[in-house]
Order: C-alpha cells, then structure tokens, then sequence
C-alpha cells in the first residue's frame, strides 16, 4: 500500500485528471463535451397564465400569484405620466410641422 505523496508534480495522474475535469468559464467547446450540465438542469416551474397589470420591470407574477395587485398604484401612475409626455410631445412636433 502506498502513500499519496504530500507534493504534486508535473507527471501527478491525480492532479491531471482534476484539471481536466474543472469546467472553465469561456470555453467554447463545453457545450458539446459537458455532459453534467444536461443532466443537473434546474427543472422549469409553470409560468402564470392570466393577464397581469404591467410594471416597468417587465417581470412576469410567479405561478402561486393570486391575481390581487396590491401595489400603492406607483406604476400605473409611472405608466400614466409616460403616455402623457409622448401624447404631447408628438402633438407638439404635429403641430410644428403643420405648415410644411
């Protein structure tokens, strides 16, 4: 029976079969020689199927969201005084190129 030694070298079979086993950000070919990622993929949860108000996120309910918005109405304010600054900036350059 022997001893792991205590140092590693440039010949270590251990330390070279670590190396390559290490999967390295950047790599173009892990996709095709990763096998772990397939089979550790995060299951996807079910997404919400209904109509949900907008936020300026973009961000969609979770699946157990009850369809009550209990938000302080902030965003549809938000929402609200953005349609109004594009309605009047595009009547304003209409009526500046009125003559035309």
């Amino acid at each position: 029976m022997s001893k792991p030694a205590l140092t590693r070298t440039r010949d270590d079979a251990d330390l070279e079969r670590m190396l390559r086993e290490q999967e390295r950000d950047g790599n173009p070919m892990a996709a095709l020689l990763s096998k772990k990622k397939a089979s550790e993929a995060i299951p996807e949860l079910p997404k919400w199927k209904g109509p949900f108000p907008p936020n300026r996120f973009g961000i969609r309910p979770g699946y157990r969201w009850d369809g009550v918005d209990r938000s302080n109405g902030f965003e549809k304010k938000l929402f609200t005084a953005q349609a109004d600054m594009r309605a009047t900036s595009e009547i304003a350059y209409q009526w500046s190129v009125e003559d035309m």
